[in-house]
């Protein structure tokens, strides 16, 4: 064969493989096509047969609300959407659905819903310039805009600057306002083995300005490990920050390697520094529910130490034997916000339930919380977790949010910016990305205002030194400030 022929060969070789590879893709796109259509046409005859007649065929309402919308209350995720039809929503008329649907059609009705928005439940939403409230008119100020990713945590160490720390295990600086491009180096290794662990929370000493202590919690593993299922605790470390540089580290505290858990999730860790000089920190159950009522794991509790690790004399359960007297309450699911009350000095805190159950709780030593003996909230797949919601033994809750808002961060208002909100308390959500003010009297919750929602799931709110109150948000990852809007001159 000449080397004219092998050419031609060779060239109709490959417009005949070419044809037949379009000819393939061509038929992949219509077999993708025609399964996509089919699942939108599956889930719109569920939707047809189960949820039409009380939200309306076209979707805009009719014995209940219209499913067309830009608010999202309980949620604008599809797995929270798949939640919420699956398990119902307690306290409104939205009835479960596991009994009545299978898991693949609930899926796709959501989906269904979700394809009919003029606008997705998942696209970020324009963060407002002014938010109107029942006391004051908000200024809401967008510090930093990017440069994050998945931020836990902002401490102010003087009223210019502060530190930020990032769940990927960094530590940032805002300085006047933006955020410095260089993050702290020789921070210590974290452990990413779930999507809840990481760096967690900062903490400053209350003598920082004269010695320079920054406290830091995050979940940590041995070097040489990184899946999911490696054994792991909760780290808590103080340091200094020198020309940038992280120093002098000393581990106050670290469980021993034999109540390290495996698979673990709900590290905690929220820090706070009471009126003693002693340093509290929380360390959620990991998954493993019935460790914390036992005092000698680590799980499910409140700690209390002093600033150099060593032990109170004065912890509640100091002295007694074949417990970890570190302990400073037990029964703790998830505490995952930690403040003091401006007037009373008590410690309030927010811990997460399951499906259902979010409390609020005023911290007591030695008090137990009750998890998983007494619970308001079910597990996440429908299963009765107790059928108690009070033991007499044990703490009952201020107050209870179910369903689930995922609440997470709190602080307390004293501040002269927000005079008519003092001692009132802001509570933050992750689920219903939401911003409480609640009204506390005689430890009572007697009045609640939503003051900002839906921009992102909010992870940390701190009273910076001017008075403003700056909001850590994840999914967007920002930084908020609110402050009062000057009033207008006419």
């Amino acid at each position: 064969m000449s080397d004219q022929s092998f050419f031609m060969y060779r060239l109709f070789y490959l417009l005949i493989i070419t044809a037949l590879s379009c000819n393939l893709d061509a038929d992949k796109r219509q077999l993708i096509n025609s399964d996509q259509k089919h699942d939108h046409e599956k889930g719109a005859v569920v939707f047809k047969t189960h949820c039409a007649g009380c939200h309306g065929a076209d979707l805009q309402g009719a014995l209940a609300p219209g499913l067309i919308r830009d608010d999202w209350k309980y949620g604008r995720t599809k797995g929270l959407m798949v939640r919420n039809v699956t398990y119902g929503i307690s306290g409104t008329d939205m009835a479960a659905f596991r009994t009545i649907l299978s898991p693949e059609e609930i899926e796709k009705v959501v989906e269904f819903v979700i394809n009919r928005q003029v606008i997705s439940p998942t696209n970020e939403v324009p963060i407002p310039r002014l938010v109107t409230t029942k006391t004051y008119d908000l200024d809401i100020e967008e510090i930093v805009g990017e440069g994050l990713e998945t931020p836990w945590a902002i401490e102010f160490v003087d009223a210019n600057t502060a530190l930020i720390s990032e769940r990927s295990g960094s530590l940032h600086w805002l300085r006047d306002g933006r955020l410095d491009d260089n993050v702290v180096e020789g921070t210590p290794l974290t452990h990413l083995g779930s999507s809840t662990g990481g760096y967690m929370d900062i903490a400053l000493d209350p003598n920082y300005d004269s010695n320079g202590w920054i406290y830091l919690s995050f979940s940590f593993c041995r070097s040489g490990y990184s899946s999911a299922d490696a054994p792991a605790t909760t780290k808590i470390v103080r340091g200094k920050i020198s020309t940038n540089q992280w120093i002098e580290e000393q581990t106050l505290f670290e469980a021993p390697d034999s109540l390290w858990v495996k698979g673990g999730n709900r590290w905690g860790c929220r820090m706070l520094f009471d009126d003693e000089g002693h340093l509290l920190f929380t360390i959620g159950d990991m998954g493993k529910d019935a460790d914390s009522q036992d005092f000698s794991k680590v799980t499910g509790k409140i700690f209390r130490i002093n600033p150099n690790g060593s032990i109170p004399d004065d912890n509640p359960f100091t002295g007694r034997a074949r417990i970890l007297t570190t302990i400073y309450t037990l029964g703790n699911r998830n505490v995952q916000g930690l403040s003091i009350h401006p007037e009373t000095r008590e410690i309030w805190a927010t811990e997460h339930g399951p499906m259902g159950g979010d409390e609020l709780n005023i911290i007591r030593p030695g008090a137990n919380y009750g998890w998983p003996v007494v619970t308001y909230g079910v597990n996440y797949d429908g299963a009765v977790v107790s059928n108690r919601t009070t033991q007499n033994d044990m703490e009952s809750p201020v107050y209870h949010w179910t369903p689930s808002i995922g609440i997470c961060p709190i602080e307390f208002v004293e501040s002269e910016m927000f005079s008519d909100w003092s001692n009132n308390l802001l509570i933050g959500s992750l689920a219903f990305e939401q911003i409480i003010r609640c009204k506390i009297q005689d430890h009572q919750v007697v009045d609640q205002e939503i003051i900002l929602q839906g921009v992102g799931r909010v992870r940390d709110i701190k009273t910076a030194p001017d008075g403003s109150i700056y909001i850590v948000l994840n999914r967007p990852d920002k930084i908020l400030r609110l402050s009062v809007a000057a009033p207008v001159v006419n």
